[in-house]
């Protein structure tokens, strides 16, 4: 099949019967039909629901390994990558290192759109290769269509290295997902505005981001309960959510979890502190052995 009429036929490039009459709409009938058309995002998402588990799994070897998470993408796919990866060193406390955003033509892409950049099989190779990609890494490349050559190059490139090579696509029969180790397909179909694919297919890719994010960073001890334990307190506002985590985690009020707080050192040791009256030179000691664990941390003072 050629270019064209592979275009042509991908899933998001159709015409949505549902919103046919849309310049015709008022302001509430546009909004409504635009929200009712999100089932199509969960339906997607459903089909895919085991690759993205497998991803998870597959990034957080990685990451236990001293590896890196590396996403790539162009135009909207790139973007919501390069959102996700910032949004990884606030909420989960890691290095920015740890987890990163590329967007074919660079950082002034984000912005402006970069043309050509898409189509380049040249530049993804030049990004990772900058970034000295090895086998130790995981590489998502996000294509809505499934069909940009910046990511089939990309990996390409992810598998030659030895590094875990990850596609995510809003098509079936992707292009990029038979180049990857783990093919993440979830269809989305004709946006309400045709072919504009920030729409059904961005929710859908930003939704899946955040699972593979934040599934990989709860097994990885960054979570207890459903409390964010690593947020480091830079602001008066973080300052303040860090000591309503300890109080929620512990259940002290509000005097008492600030001074558990200020004399632990930090959200995790004050959790493992308060639950099997360590000190917080124990704690520490607890929490370095255990990955970062707090349930593994009082476990193990628990168990001597």
């Amino acid at each position: 099949m050629d270019t064209k009429a592979l275009l042509a036929s991908l899933g998001t490039e159709q015409v949505n019967s549902r919103s046919e009459r849309l310049d015709q709409m008022n302001s509430l009938e546009i909004a409504t039909l635009m929200n009712d058309v999100t089932a199509d995002v969960t339906a997607g998402i459903n089909q895919a629901l085991p690759q993205i588990a497998q991803a998870i799994d597959g990034i957080v070897a990685r990451l236990r390994a001293g590896g890196r998470l590396i996403y790539m993408g162009a135009g909207t796919s790139g973007r919501l990558g390069v959102l996700d990866a910032s949004e990884c060193p606030p909420t989960f406390g890691v290095s920015p290192e740890l987890v990163q955003g590329i967007i074919a033509g660079g950082d002034r892409a984000l912005r402006t759109a970069v043309e050509g950049a898409e189509d380049s099989e040249t530049l993804p190779v030049e990004d990772l290769k900058a970034r000295s990609l090895c086998e130790k890494d995981a590489v998502v490349a996000i294509s809505a269509s499934g069909y940009a050559p910046y990511c089939v190059a990309a990996l390409k490139y992810a598998r030659s290295v030895g590094a875990l090579a990850i596609s995510l696509s809003c098509n079936t029969g992707a292009r990029t997902s038979r180049e990857a180790d783990i093919a993440i397909e979830a269809p989305t179909g004709g946006e309400v505005l045709s072919g504009s694919t920030r729409l059904k297919a961005g929710t859908a890719t930003k939704l899946i981001l955040n699972m593979l994010s934040t599934g990989s960073m709860v097994q990885l001890g960054k979570c207890y309960k459903n409390l964010m334990v690593d947020v480091k307190a830079t602001n008066v506002k973080l300052r303040d959510r860090s000591i309503r985590i300890t109080m929620n985690a512990t259940g002290l009020d509000r005097d008492a979890a600030e001074a558990l707080y200020e004399r632990s050192g930090g959200i995790k040791q004050a959790i493992v502190m308060h639950e099997t009256g360590a000190a917080r030179e124990q704690a520490e000691d607890a929490l370095k052995a255990c990955g970062g664990s707090v349930r593994g941390a009082i476990a193990a003072i628990r168990r001597g």
